[in-house]
């Protein structure tokens, strides 16, 4: 009696049972294996501000992230944390976006979001935007070589604003 592939004559319905859970199992395993792999990466966004007044900024960078090829709820989700001007609140709101595993943080508005969020995590990749100096705001190393887990954009406008003055 033969019940299929692999079984060879003489294989009892015992053998069959085992091989169709082990296929099954096998199968789950696939499923879910490609469920983690579809599910999107999640981008924390940490502002020192509120929204109201940066909604254009927000639009920018929402309008950057669909020319890259970034879409909400198609490959990519945001995690907004606003502190609203209470720069004591920062500290729990980086916190936050690490208990919830975000993929990187975005951290804007100064150097304070960014010093937050690395205080937070020193795993998470945190790309920050600030006018201040980095590498004097303790950041990064150096401009050359930020090292860790941070890097960014700065304009540098502490440095630059009384020059232009």
């Amino acid at each position: 009696m033969c019940y299929g592939v692999g079984f060879g004559l003489g294989a009892t319905p015992m053998r069959r049972r085992e091989f169709i859970t082990l296929i099954s199992g096998v199968a789950a395993g696939w499923a879910l294996a490609a469920r983690a792999q579809q599910a999107i990466p999640v981008i924390g966004f940490l502002h020192s501000g509120s929204p109201g007044p940066f909604a254009r900024a927000v639009d920018a960078f929402w309008q950057a992230l669909n020319e890259s090829g970034f879409a909400e709820s198609r490959n990519v989700a945001i995690e907004y944390r606003w502190a609203e001007g209470r720069y004591d609140r920062l500290p729990a709101l980086a916190a936050d976006l690490v208990d919830r595993r975000v993929s990187v943080i975005v951290a804007v508005a100064g150097n304070a979001p960014a010093k937050a969020a690395k205080a937070a995590t020193t795993s998470i990749p945190i790309v920050f935007v600030s006018g201040g100096d980095p590498v004097s705001g303790g950041l990064v190393a150096s401009l050359n070589r930020p090292g860790g887990n941070v890097t960014g954009v700065s304009w540098v406008a502490t440095a630059l604003v009384p020059k232009q003055l």
